[in-house]
């Protein structure tokens, strides 16, 4: 009799990225609270790996900050089994060293990782907002058109040796 296959999935949910803005959703997680319930919800309903970012609670801007990942990484480790994959993309209005400030401080097992520069263009979004909440959201999203997240090789290089040699961090590329 031959062995019935089976498929294995493995579903990784990013409760907040750093595209989105408040004005776009009431939905979207913002302050360290709402971040560690989505991605405890998240684990919970099978997700296997939590791709986060951090978010500045003040005006749910995307924030690189340590203290902003800090403020739900526990709470969301001492929940869940699930994998935390930080990501090391950020936004494309981080420098590099912002970027990896929030890998610095939690030493995931996981970090994104982009193999080379990323023209995304959100722009087109903005059309459907009528009233923004933030001063900073409107020149955000529109100004995407014209951003390109900067990631060379001297960049790509910089983000394995110091976040995945020096603490053993593997990557979603």
């Amino acid at each position: 009799m031959k062995p019935k296959k089976t498929r294995k999935v493995i579903i990784t949910c990013a409760p907040t990225g750093s595209i989105h803005t408040p004005s776009m959703s009431p939905h979207l997680p913002v302050t360290p609270g709402q971040i560690a319930q989505a991605g405890i919800e998240a684990a919970e309903a099978g997700a296997a790996i939590l791709h986060l970012h951090a978010r500045n609670p003040a005006d749910g801007s995307p924030s690189p900050s340590a203290e902003h990942f800090m403020a739900f990484l526990p709470q969301i480790k001492a929940a869940t089994d699930a994998v935390i994959n930080i990501s090391t993309g950020g936004s494309a209005t981080m420098s590099l060293d912002a970027r990896l400030e929030g890998a610095r401080a939690a030493r995931p097992e996981l970090c994104s990782l982009n193999m080379g520069p990323l023209i995304f263009d959100f722009s087109a979004a903005g059309a459907r907002i009528d009233t923004w909440q933030h001063a900073w959201e409107r020149p955000y999203v529109e100004g995407s058109r014209g951003r390109i997240m900067y990631n060379d090789m001297t960049f790509i290089e910089r983000i394995m040796v110091e976040i995945g040699q020096q603490f053993g961090t593997r990557f979603e590329f």
